[in-house]
Order: C-alpha cells, then structure tokens, then sequence
C-alpha cells in the first residue's frame, strides 16, 4: 500500500490532526498522528496488523510487546495473527517497566510494536528492559515512522509508513506555531 494511501486513511479517520502540539518526545509539532482514532476501526486495525504480521511470519516471535498506551492495541492483534503472547510495558515513575505479572524468559524472542515513533525514545526504553529480564529482540515493529526513517531502532525493524513530519526543540519553535495554542496529546507527561 502506498503512502499517500495510508495518509489518506489517517485523515478520513481524523487521525491525523493539525495545530500545536507538544509531542510525547518533547518536540513540539503542526501535526500529530492520533493512532488510536485510526485503530478504532477493525479494517483497519487488522490491515495494519497483518502488514507487520506478514514482515515477521518468518521471524521467530515468542512474545510481543508495545510501550502503553499507544501500541498496544496494534501489538495485542500482531500477537493474535502471529500466535504469540502479546504483553506491554508502562511507566511507573517516569521509567518503563514490565509490571501487572507480565514476565520475559530468558532467551525468549521479543517483537516490540508502537505506533508511532519520532525519536524512538519508548521503543528503546522498552527496549532495555527486555534485554535486562534476558529477552532477545527479534525485530521492531512501526505503524508511523515520523522520522522518515532515520530513527534505527535494530536491524530488523519495520515501519508501514516513513514520513517526514516536521518536529521541533522547545528552544526553536517557529513564532507562527507559537501562536496556536499547545496541546499535549500523548500518553506520557512532558
């Protein structure tokens, strides 16, 4: 499926919104892509799903697992379709961790899946903890690659969509975006 395509369904769900907003990478941005309003809709969600499921059909997948909130559900129906057991990590005082009796085996082979990525920052938190509990990260998963692919999280890793989406320091925040009031959409206090 081509971008445009995909852009096209993010802005017929409304997922794809325009103002000012302060992004869960503390970069400030004119756009955000609000995954969840996409991934409300079961054609979609399974469409998106299957596209990773089928990059990593090949891979050996024991477990998948998406920082909360965003990825989870997109990583919870990549671990359906992939038979695998799907758990997520969440913060608890500011860090990511692995918590609600969840566990990684040592040597189990991890999928990790968000749904949209500027910096990468959750990815390789959560990341770091997988390998900690001793778990093999078998592959990365994306829905919105807003770094237009030059965020290299491992070497297999996979967007559905690179897009170059403009992003700025707090200190270099253009005045014509100053203007617009902020929001702070994502899941994690910046």
């Amino acid at each position: 499926m081509d971008k445009e395509k995909i852009v096209d369904i993010f802005e017929e769900t409304e997922a794809l919104l325009s103002g000012h907003f302060v992004l869960t990478s503390g970069k400030h941005s004119p756009s955000y892509f609000q995954c969840a309003k996409v991934l409300q809709y079961p054609k979609y969600l399974t469409l998106f799903a299957s596209m990773i499921a089928d990059n990593f059909i090949s891979t050996k997948i024991d477990a998948v697992i998406s920082p909360a909130i965003g990825g989870i559900v997109l990583g919870t129906e990549v671990g359906r379709l992939l038979n695998a057991k799907t758990i997520f990590a969440e913060r608890k005082n500011g860090s990511m961790c692995i918590r609600r009796g969840f566990s990684i085996k040592k040597n189990q082979n991890i999928l990790v899946v968000e749904d949209v990525i500027t910096t990468g920052g959750s990815v390789k938190e959560v990341m770091n903890e997988v390998t900690k509990l001793g778990g093999l990260i078998s592959g990365v998963a994306i829905l919105v690659d807003r770094s237009n692919g030059t965020i290299n999280l491992h070497k297999n890793q996979y967007s559905i969509v690179e897009l170059e989406v403009v992003s700025y320091d707090v200190d270099s925040v253009p005045n014509n975006l100053k203007e617009i009031p902020v929001q702070k959409p994502g899941s994690r206090k910046t």
